[in-house]
């Protein structure tokens, strides 16, 4: 391989570099939802490639400089329009000149031509296949290669040899194709990535919209009901009994409605100072009566004669823990063992569930939280999807590790608000000892 050879493949790594570049930027533009990437977006692989290509040319002579300027040149153009097309002609006339020789003038003719022929073809260009963009993006380069040979030799009388001419036009072409070939790429994984993330959105929305009418038509339907029967003769004791039905099926309809509003918006809709030590008592002596009928013996481990303060919506961190509790519980369905553990981990207040239920797999963690997502036979997933988002409203966190068979951990974190009383940490450290890991 030749010295020329080698310079045009670095070359050709500038040209893949470039497109990385872009890569990257549709990553952030879909990650983080960018909007404002989408105009210019398309000029950073032809400027990028075009500067660092004519950086760092093949010099032969006084008059050719050799590089590969011309693949970004033309795909730039036939994808981003005839005005991307003048702009990247001027950039590369504005950074030949400099560098004189004759050879300026044949850059001058050869891709103003391109720019023509372009302005042309770009507004079919991006609804031609795969196999025409090829065939188009590959003629244009060649009719331009040729062009430039046709001025250098029959016009200035420059001339650098056939067989350089030939390498240099094979070298072209190939890293034509290629360039071709991999932008395709790019531009289709995300569009396809543009449309999973618009399904996506759409399959929320469906299992939301199924969950909350499955959800609000029973009570409803029960409601309607027990009014319906009002208008029977019915004694004054049996009409009071229907109307006290009719409403708690309201009120429970009314919460299910909450819950949902919960998830979509997690902000306290007031902020007061919850004693972490109290609720978890509160939520444990809630959730005793399923735990004995469920056979489970629930084991506290919290630090007593310490009172840890959070912010908080009161009502709301008193529906996590429940929720929680109640999860471990039914994870059990034969019995066992849900052990609670209240530690203190600067900043923050940790709450640790655990139980010796069936586990889950890598995948189910994964997608704990999500809309309409549960492992359970019967449910919704609508009870772990709010409590992640009253935590998160909390400012807190919830991570998992679990095992198939073994049990499931449940980790919460909360920053603390106000401790009234001096923290041990040889005691906070014997706590965080004693956390079973499952």
């Amino acid at each position: 391989m030749d010295l020329i050879t080698k310079d045009l493949l670095i070359n050709f790594l500038f040209i893949l570099l470039s497109l990385f570049l872009v890569q990257m930027f549709y990553l952030l533009k879909y990650a983080y939802r960018f909007e404002e990437l989408k105009d210019w977006m398309i000029a950073v692989f032809p400027v990028v490639s075009v500067v660092l290509c004519m950086l760092f040319p093949v010099a032969l002579g006084e008059h050719f400089i050799l590089d590969l300027r011309r693949i970004p040149f033309i795909l730039g153009t036939l994808y981003g329009g005839y005005k991307l097309g003048f702009f990247l002609l001027s950039l590369i006339l504005i950074i030949r000149y400099p560098m004189g020789g004759d050879g300026f003038y044949v850059t001058l003719l050869s891709l103003s031509l391109v720019v023509v022929l372009v302005f042309f073809l770009s507004k079919y260009y991006l609804k031609m296949s795969v196999k025409q963009k090829l065939m188009v993006s590959g003629s244009l380069i060649f009719v331009s290669l040729m062009t430039s040979m046709f001025f250098s030799e029959q016009i200035l009388g420059l001339n650098i040899g056939t067989t350089i001419w030939i390498e240099y036009i094979v070298i072209n072409v190939i890293g034509m194709f290629i360039t071709t070939i991999l932008w395709e790429v790019i531009r289709t994984n995300f569009d396809v990535l543009q449309r999973v993330i618009k399904a996506e959105k759409l399959e929320v929305v469906s299992h939301l919209a199924t969950s909350i009418s499955h959800e609000v038509r029973n009570p409803l339907t029960a409601s309607r009901g027990f009014v319906q029967m009002l208008s029977e003769d019915v004694s004054l004791q049996t009409r009071k009994k229907y109307v006290d039905i009719a409403i708690q099926e309201l009120d429970r309809a009314a919460e299910i409605i909450n819950d949902y509003l919960t998830f979509a918006k997690p902000i306290l809709e007031k902020k007061e100072k919850i004693n972490v030590f109290e609720e978890i008592q509160h939520a444990v002596s809630v959730i005793t009566p399923l735990a004995n009928m469920n056979t489970v013996r629930i084991r506290l481990s919290l630090l007593n004669n310490e009172k840890y303060f959070v912010v908080g919506e009161r009502k709301k961190f008193q529906q996590c823990l429940i929720n929680m509790l109640k999860n471990g519980i039914e994870a059990m369905p034969d019995g066992g063992e849900l052990q609670i553990l209240l530690s203190y981990n600067h900043p923050n207040i940790q709450i640790d569930i655990c139980d010796t239920g069936k586990g889950m797999t890598q995948e189910q963690m994964n997608r704990l939280g999500e809309p309409y997502f549960t492992t359970k036979e019967k449910g919704t997933g609508l009870g772990t999807m709010v409590s992640f988002s009253i935590i998160k409203g909390m400012n807190g966190k919830i991570s998992v590790a679990s095992e198939e068979g073994k049990g499931t951990y449940f980790s919460i974190k909360i920053p603390i608000y106000q401790h009234s009383a001096y923290i041990n940490p040889h005691t906070s450290l014997n706590m965080s000892k004693k956390r079973s890991h499952v």
